[in-house]
């Protein structure tokens, strides 16, 4: 009869020590996704002041290189090191798609287009994520997800469509902003594997330098344009290096480290909204109506995609382990 007297005890202090590590780590993705939303709305303003005064490829270039300089710093004082092996293919490919491609061709695809109609073009980047995290990571597709993703881009459109009123639209404009879109989709699929072998801070400084080198091209731009530019707009390209691109694709590497990369995509749905409040509270732009249903559409689509079913015994969609991604 001893062997169960010892058995018990054992089974016990498991549990409650579980459960007490159990809700930080739980909220601590969600905050960190929070903050990257936060600082991707804010990054519109300043993309639109500096894009005045600096060419897309200038402005992708100085906005990677501020961001490259902090992370580097960041990466020296904490001994990061150098990520390893297994990691360099994703990071090379998310660097180049996302950290390059993605940010130059947004910036010249909002020169050709009007702000609503690049806002509903490039939101079909959260709709790829999914799809490509499906085929080429093997994440599920939950109703919820789906079910959110679809009444969330019903908001973006709507938020869309309110400011486009006497926009303007060119056929390259609308062919840059999905092709945005699409190098959003592929760089996040790449980066999420990734993050099973790298730290989000290894992830994201070697992504940016690497976008940063690939954007070099536009170095004689950036150096005649600044010569040029006024200070606001270069403060606007350092601070959209620092907080939008350092701190912002630092907390979205470490929330997407620990849920799926649809999941993730679909947070981002929250964006449009925030940028309406900010340019509320701001710049005294007062939005119509249309505008708000759009931006309480896509925080309901969010809210619905992030939600849970409520366990009745065990979860059939389980979200993937809090440490590492399916690498497929």
């Amino acid at each position: 009869m001893t062997n169960p007297a010892k058995a018990e005890p054992v089974a016990i202090p498991a549990s409650p020590s579980a459960t007490t590590a159990s809700p930080p780590t739980r909220w601590l993705p969600l905050a960190a996704a929070g903050v990257t939303v936060v600082l991707w709305a804010s990054a519109f303003v300043s993309i639109r002041s500096a894009g005045s005064a600096y060419s897309p490829g200038a402005l992708a270039l100085g906005r990677l290189l501020a961001g490259a300089l902090v992370l580097g710093l960041v990466c020296a004082v904490r001994r990061e090191g150098l990520p390893p092996r297994a990691a360099w293919r994703g990071i090379a490919v998310s660097g180049v798609l996302w950290f390059g491609v993605y940010m130059v061709v947004l910036n010249w695809g909002e020169q050709e287009v009007d702000a609503g109609t690049a806002a509903m073009v490039v939101n079909i980047g959260p709709i790829l994520i999914a799809l490509l995290g499906g085929k080429l990571l093997g994440e599920s597709l939950p109703p919820r997800l789906l079910a959110g993703m679809a009444v969330s881009f019903a908001g973006a459109v709507a938020v869309g469509l309110s400011m486009s009123g006497e926009g303007h639209a060119s056929v390259l404009g609308v062919a840059l902003c999905v092709l945005a879109a699409m190098a959003y989709a592929g760089g996040v699929v790449a980066q999420k594997p990734v993050l099973a072998h790298a730290s989000a801070l290894q992830a994201t400084t070697f992504g940016c330098l690497i976008g940063a080198v690939a954007c070099l091209p536009f170095a004689g731009q950036l150096i005649g344009q600044a010569a040029d530019a006024p200070l606001s707009a270069t403060l606007n390209m350092l601070y959209l290096g620092v907080f939008p691109t350092a701190l912002a694709f630092t907390t979205w590497a470490y929330a997407l480290a620990r849920t799926t990369a649809g999941r993730m995509g679909a947070t981002t749905y929250a964006v449009p909204a925030l940028v309406v409040l900010m340019a509320w509270l701001a710049l005294d732009e007062v939005p119509g109506p249309l505008t708000l249903a759009g931006g309480a559409l896509c925080l309901a689509g969010v809210a619905v995609s992030r939600s849970r079913r409520t366990r009745l015994g065990a979860d059939s969609t389980p979200t993937p382990p809090p440490t590492t991604g399916r690498a497929a």
